[in-house]
């Protein structure tokens, strides 16, 4: 079963990557939890993605008060997890987490051109390209 576990003392360090071709459209285990950090006073929340016990993945959302919105901002499953379904449950977990939240009615995200597993997955879950660019980082958008 798969579920979320915000990032603590025992979680942190898994060593978990993606694949080498994918480390240009994806921020390490370790840029991601800086950015947490960064972000906490915009009630960052930081997972680890796990498959029953075994940690499969992270991600990252935190509010974006000037757009309205949440920033889905990190999302990545291991390498050799890859390919089983894990990134659109963990999407589609955050997804509920931030409806229930209820602070914003929009979740915004961006993904580096050429990623086109992750557009295809996030189109998969509901996003849709708001036609904004950001040099290389394509701008998408959920209605909540």
């Amino acid at each position: 079963m798969l579920y979320l576990e915000e990032i603590n003392p025992g979680n942190w360090r898994l060593g978990l990557k993606v694949a080498k071709e994918q480390e240009n459209y994806v921020a390490s285990d370790f840029r991601m939890l800086a950015r947490a950090y960064a972000y906490r006073e915009y009630r960052s929340k930081a997972f680890v993605i796990y498959n029953d016990a075994t940690p499969v993945g992270m991600a990252m959302y935190y509010d974006c008060d000037e757009l309205s919105a949440y920033d889905f901002s990190q999302l990545f499953i291991d390498e050799r997890y890859q390919g089983n379904g894990y990134g659109y449950a963990a999407a589609a977990q955050i997804v509920e987490r931030m409806k229930a939240d209820g602070k914003f009615r929009k979740i915004i995200l961006c993904y580096i051109e050429g990623n086109e597993a992750a557009r295809k997955l996030y189109e998969k879950i509901g996003f849709y390209h708001t036609g904004e660019v950001d040099d290389d980082e394509i701008i998408m958008q959920m209605d909540l």
